[in-house]
């Protein structure tokens, strides 16, 4: 599936609605991997899950909801933006190898193993310590492996993710970061990391998030596709895909929500200082989804050919989606 010329974003995080729903397809991405969860319990979760399928009921002209990578070609056919479910944290599952099961057959195709905190799988990014993949990861990653559920490591810690590469007997993916020779934000990958990535067969979506980019939101576009360039030499150009981690129409709470759930009753901050209390900037270049193809833009102008360019935009994730999202024979 490869050649497919389609344009796919391996995150978002936006307050979606109607016109986000159009202005996103308008832009020509074809599909969005969405986070419906960060710190939500199970039940929690199937709220959310009831809440996407009001928006398929009354959205059924613009959005549809994303199972394979044939659906993917289904909703460009179609003119629609598929959605992919996907969790940025293992929460929705408890202590219960059972849900993943039950999740992935209501249509979830992607999890974290840990968001920023050390969880019952994994270690993430902002601990002081990372032991490694859990007891309980490693029943999971195998049973997510099975019904045909991505492993992402896109917050998790060096150990964490290094194990969880050798472990998975499926590719896994890091869906929203940026190597850290470019920035050495805490959740940027190292060398090690994208080289055991690309080894395995394992896919990056590089980030526009601005803590995650060189000079922040004056991070330039000749920057940021010269950073892809780069990745690629060490990854493999089939490895490498746009993860833009865009957030748009949230307020701080939601800010909030994210850094520090129900685990803290003080704000955590994250990347940044105290007086980071507001969403930040995004590079003139991608404001929005509508600047999408700026980035194809900037890929040709930095010497990518038009085969490479339509990889990194869209058909490498759709290649990945057709090996990882169906169950095991």
């Amino acid at each position: 599936m490869q050649d497919e010329q389609v344009i796919i974003d391996g995150l978002q995080y936006v307050n979606w609605d109607r016109k986000l729903f159009e202005k996103t397809r308008d832009s020509g991405i074809n599909a969005v991997h969405v986070t419906i969860a960060y710190w939500e319990n199970f039940r929690e979760v199937i709220a959310n899950i009831t809440h996407w399928h009001r928006h398929f009921e009354n959205n059924a002209d613009l959005i549809m909801h994303v199972r394979s990578a044939e659906d993917v070609l289904e909703a460009k056919r179609t003119n629609r933006l598929g959605i992919i479910f996907g969790f940025q944290n293992c929460s929705p599952i408890e202590d219960d190898l059972a849900l993943v099961q039950v999740l992935h057959e209501l249509g979830v195709r992607i999890m974290q193993l840990s968001y920023n905190n050390q969880s019952l799988l994994a270690t993430g990014c902002y601990e002081e310590n990372d032991p490694g993949i859990t007891r309980f990861g490693k029943q999971v990653i195998r049973e997510m492996n099975r019904v045909g559920m991505v492993i992402d490591m896109s917050h998790s810690a060096e150990q964490s993710t290094l194990e969880a590469i050798e472990l998975s007997e499926r590719p896994i993916a890091i869906t929203h970061a940026n190597p850290s020779f470019f920035h050495s934000a805490l959740r940027n990958k190292s060398n090690d990391v994208l080289k055991a990535l690309g080894e395995s067969g394992g896919i990056l979506g590089f980030s526009m998030y601005p803590f995650h980019l060189k000079n922040g939101s004056d991070c330039s576009l000749e920057e940021f596709c010269q950073m892809i360039a780069k990745t690629a030499e060490i990854v493999g150009v089939d490895q490498v895909a746009i993860g833009s981690d865009l957030c748009e129409q949230w307020g701080y709470e939601t800010l909030e929500w994210m850094r520090s759930g129900r685990w803290t009753f003080a704000a955590d901050y994250g990347e940044g200082t105290a007086a980071n209390k507001a969403w930040p900037k995004q590079p003139h270049w991608f404001k929005d989804a509508s600047d999408i193809n700026n980035i194809a833009s900037g890929l040709a102008a930095i010497g990518m050919n038009s085969e490479e360019v339509n990889k990194v935009m869209g058909g490498n994730w759709l290649n990945f989606f057709d090996h990882s999202f169906e169950a095991k024979s």
